[in-house]
């Protein structure tokens, strides 16, 4: 839970920087938005259903028709474009139970959602905006990835002309940032084609995280409008795209990719306080409190251990860092620190322990 809530802060946080407006949309919808939006129809399988009050509803398997009702809620101008709409949206969908695994693959997950609202001159400026944050997630956490652009699927809606337009406009984006990448016949999304990013992780397995959808559909079924220059209504372009797609595949990925060796904005513990006996455990819990109000994750280990195995524990639980707490520690105030990778790094006091801290980066 730590390292979920550790990843919404940071994608508030892009996101935020990005200029997108979060929002957050029902669970459950009912029938005839999923039929307006062409679900009920392409994707009715996957999806679980209930009645109340005798009329059919689904629990959303994606987040696009509630982002709709929200761009409709009142009129729109061109110039409120490119409008950035972002949901972290609680979805379900129902997967078959040969192909659940783990938290790579599961039946009900938290999609970083979100729908970009555009003119057609701002197809490829956008895209490539998009192409650029997923680009600096992943190579923040030290991920390599391929891309592939996926075309129109047999089961599909639209115009032949739109379909074309789409694809050209990923594929013109991608070619103007040089970016290689496999085409991907007939894998698209049923209402538009797509561009798919495939985490490689630690030991070479490939997971499909991030995507980026153009879609003339949508729209167009929920009649959305904006007021263009000329002063006329025009129909809206709008692109569907995730950066981790699912927050918990994505940590799971993370966590085989680092083996659990997070990096120590990342680390669910950042620092373990080890007391050499009972009796420096006060000092050493007035020392989790100095620490806690700076904002770090620390524990204290008080289990009677000798201090050996207390520090065997912490290495083999690959905390970042570790200080050690006996009678000449407490008797001059100060504390003395290890490092996960580096060893012992000898005494000092509280302030020199958060400045190393503060270089490594204690938060992203």
């Amino acid at each position: 839970m730590i390292l979920k809530n550790l990843l919404i802060d940071y994608w508030r946080k892009l996101h935020t920087r990005e200029g997108y407006v979060e929002i957050s949309t029902p669970i459950i919808l009912n029938r005839q938005l999923w039929e307006t939006s062409g679900h009920w129809e392409h994707y009715k399988d996957k999806m679980y259903t209930t009645v109340i009050d005798g009329s059919d509803f689904a629990i959303k398997p994606m987040s696009c028709p509630g982002s709709m009702l929200v761009y409709k809620m009142e009129s729109r101008s061109y110039r409120e474009f490119p409008m950035r709409i972002s949901e972290l949206g609680l979805i379900h969908r129902n997967e078959k139970s040969g192909t659940l695994h783990g938290l790579m693959r599961v039946r009900c997950c938290t999609q970083d959602d979100a729908h970009i609202f555009i003119t057609p001159e701002q197809i490829q400026n956008e895209i490539k905006n998009v192409v650029h944050l997923i680009d600096e997630v992943y190579s923040n956490f030290g991920f390599k990835y391929h891309v592939e652009l996926s075309t129109r699927p047999e089961n599909s809606i639209g115009s032949d002309e739109d379909w074309e337009m789409a694809t050209n406009g990923l594929k013109n984006a991608l070619d103007d940032l040089k970016l290689p990448y496999i085409v991907n016949e007939g894998d698209g999304a049923f209402y538009g084609p797509k561009i798919d990013f495939h985490l490689e992780d630690s030991i070479g397995r490939t997971w499909q995280c991030g995507t980026i959808q153009l879609d003339f559909q949508l729209p167009q079924r929920f009649e959305a409008e904006y007021i263009g220059k000329d002063g006329n209504k025009h129909r809206p372009i709008m692109i569907h795209r995730v950066v981790f797609g699912s927050i918990e595949r994505f940590l799971g990925i993370l966590i085989e990719h680092f083996a659990g060796k997070f990096p120590l904005w990342l680390s669910p513990v950042q620092v373990k306080i080890l007391p050499i006996s009972d009796k420096y455990i006060n000092y050493a819990k007035e020392i989790e409190s100095i620490l806690k109000k700076e904002g770090l994750r620390c524990e204290v280990d008080e289990k009677t251990e000798k201090i050996g195995y207390k520090i065997r524990t912490a290495q083999l639980e690959k905390i970042p860092y570790m200080l050690i707490i006996g009678e000449k520690e407490r008797k001059t105030n100060l504390v003395s620190a290890r490092k996960r990778d580096d060893g012992d790094l000898g005494n000092m006091s509280i302030e020199q322990f958060l400045e190393i801290l503060s270089k490594d980066g204690i938060r992203k």
